[in-house]
């Protein structure tokens, strides 16, 4: 079993009824700033969207409009205006290579009444794929495959900010039907960090943080964050309990990365509570999520402090 740490209690009158568990890692640049939980193994999921995308920075830079770029990093719910510009990036034919799985909404939909590629969450990343590889002629019809030159540079990526010798412990098939790598939490962090850095490099920072309306939508956590953060955060959440935070802050001028996973998956309430005990400390003021009716949610100790104890140990 991974080590994990109990993070927040759903207490009613003082008794607690639900205990989230989950792990915690802070980098600034290349070392650690704090650990909370165990240096936790997962696969990086939607996490790493922004890495995937960095394979095609320089191509698409003058072929996507800064909403299609968006897109490209979005976990996206299906919105209707999500949805007119992930079509507006591949007209035909090569909208026929897309091979996300038919999906209904993340979040309900009335227009929508049956279950479409386009539909799918990770639907503008695959566009953008495919557009990129159009771009560095690399064959399009199985941008899925281990082997496709795509896999490669993306690995490459990810050896830029890791090392040249990293290389994932497995490697397994996402929802979407890409390849995804697993990390450590330290590893997660540090890429997030990174994202900091490079945030003037290429178009990743300003898509995101721009747009956060389009990155997840109406009700995501990651957009509520980004939203109210003016740019100085990047947020991302990934499947089955992932929150990356990349910060731009003056105290942490070497990038200040952070990644939060739950241990029972992905949970937007407890997740939340986590994510802006620790923003709130660094002057950001993001809308309080509330605790499930009834309860009252009581967070570790550990959460508010981190920063004055990370602090006390340099």
């Amino acid at each position: 079993m991974q080590n994990w740490h109990p993070l927040v209690e759903y207490q009613r009158e003082g008794i607690a009824e639900v205990i989230k568990f989950g792990a915690i890692m802070a980098y600034v640049g290349d070392k650690a700033l704090f650990q909370i939980g165990g240096d936790v193994l997962c696969f990086g999921r939607s996490l790493l969207k922004p890495y995937q995308m960095k394979v095609f920075t320089k191509a698409l830079d003058k072929q996507l409009t800064p909403e299609q770029k968006a897109l490209s990093l979005a976990s996206h719910n299906a919105e209707s205006h999500q949805l007119d510009i992930v079509h507006s990036m591949l007209e035909a034919p090569n909208d026929s290579f897309l091979h996300t799985p038919a999906s209904m909404p993340l979040m309900p939909n009335e227009e929508i009444t049956s279950p479409s590629p386009w539909n799918h969450p990770c639907s503008g990343k695959h566009a953008g794929i495919i557009r990129g590889c159009e771009i560095n002629d690399w064959p399009k019809e199985d941008y899925q495959s281990l082997s496709h030159p795509y896999h490669h540079a993306f690995t490459q990526t990810i050896q830029r900010i890791l090392g040249d010798d990293w290389q994932a412990q497995a490697v397994a098939f996402d929802g979407c039907g890409l390849p995804t790598y697993s990390h450590t939490l330290s590893e997660l962090a540090q890429l997030f960090s990174a994202l900091v850095i490079d945030r003037d490099k290429d178009w990743i920072w300003q898509s995101m943080t721009q747009f956060p309306e389009l990155i997840g939508g109406q009700g995501r956590l990651d957009t509520k964050i980004m939203q109210a953060c003016d740019k100085k955060v990047l947020a991302k959440e990934g499947a089955d309990g992932l929150l990356g935070l990349a910060i731009d802050h003056a105290d942490y001028p070497q990038g200040l990365g952070i990644v939060i996973k739950m241990a029972h998956g992905w949970d937007a309430t407890a997740t939340g509570l986590v994510a802006e005990a620790i923003l709130s400390q660094l002057g950001f003021d993001v809308p309080p999520t509330p605790a499930p009716a009834g309860q009252k949610a009581v967070l570790d100790n550990a959460l508010s402090e981190v920063f004055a104890m990370a602090n006390n140990a340099k």
